[in-house]
């Protein structure tokens, strides 16, 4: 069982082809149990600026007004996740799309990240409070390869927008899956960046928890994620970088990348 979270800054630009969903099709299609997290966050930022929207992030989450939350969620669980889905099935998957909202399998909470030691209000984030699989275990069992948009609901059913790694590593650790595969725009995670010789090739994930509060802008929710998932019940986290085809077939073959070990 493989989670994959494919991150915004890993989906290609073109409407042709993506050599990275054939290769996720083709493990599918040779028997692999998958279930695909994705994320948009360049794509929602050109919505935002073509309807001239101002957007903000604060500690590596995306500050969600009303107003952005509306593009937000048509971007992530309109455009994307079809686009995705039609792509899968164009390549004999039988692929599902869902928000994390559906069937109950995530509820969230209003999420306040700390910043300088203070709580902050970024409007409409969320963060996991409860997963529940069910949905997903059924579908997997039917043969199906479930896409999930990152747009999940409160126990009131006010939506929210959550970051994609957090939906990915909930998901990976209610599965209890073998491994979680965060696909995004750099090689895995790095102890000092930009200095690409300080990646690291695996760590525990006690030893990343030590180092935990060095990491700074978008890798914060990736470190965070991974632990999650390995704590939460999955068995590994690899984080590599979806955006060459090399590095993701090498993360479907188990190898590549910085892996997350219990």
């Amino acid at each position: 069982m493989i989670v994959i979270k494919y991150g915004g800054n890993a989906l290609p630009t073109s409407e042709d082809s993506d050599p990275v969903l054939e290769a996720i099709a083709d493990a599918f299609l040779d028997g692999d149990q998958i279930v695909l997290v994705h994320g948009g966050g360049p794509q929602i930022d050109l919505a935002l600026t073509e309807k001239g929207i101002g957007k903000e992030k604060l500690a590596g989450y995306r500050v969600t007004t009303p107003e952005v939350y509306s593009v937000v969620e048509s971007v992530l669980s309109g455009t994307i996740l079809r686009t995705i889905v039609n792509y899968l099935i164009g390549s004999d998957v039988n692929a599902v799309g869902l928000s994390a909202s559906d069937g109950g399998l995530i509820r969230v909470k209003k999420f306040k990240p700390s910043v300088d030691g203070k709580q902050v209000d970024i409007g409409y984030v969320g963060e996991v409070c409860d997963t529940n699989p069910m949905i997903l275990e059924s579908l997997i069992t039917e043969g199906y390869l479930p896409v999930i948009s990152p747009i999940a609901t409160d126990h009131d059913g006010i939506g929210y927008n959550v970051n994609a790694d957090l939906i990915a590593a909930a998901i990976g650790g209610a599965l209890r899956a073998d491994s979680v595969l965060f696909l995004t725009d750099v090689d895995g995670i790095y102890r000092n960046w930009p200095d690409k010789s300080s990646i690291i090739d695996e760590i525990s994930v006690e030893d990343l928890k030590s180092i935990q509060n060095s990491f700074t802008d978008g890798m914060i929710p990736k470190v965070k994620a991974a632990i999650n998932a390995i704590d939460s019940g999955a068995f590994s986290v690899r984080i590599t970088n979806g955006t060459k085809l090399d590095a993701v077939l090498d993360a479907l073959d188990n190898r590549g990348g910085t892996v997350v070990v219990a």
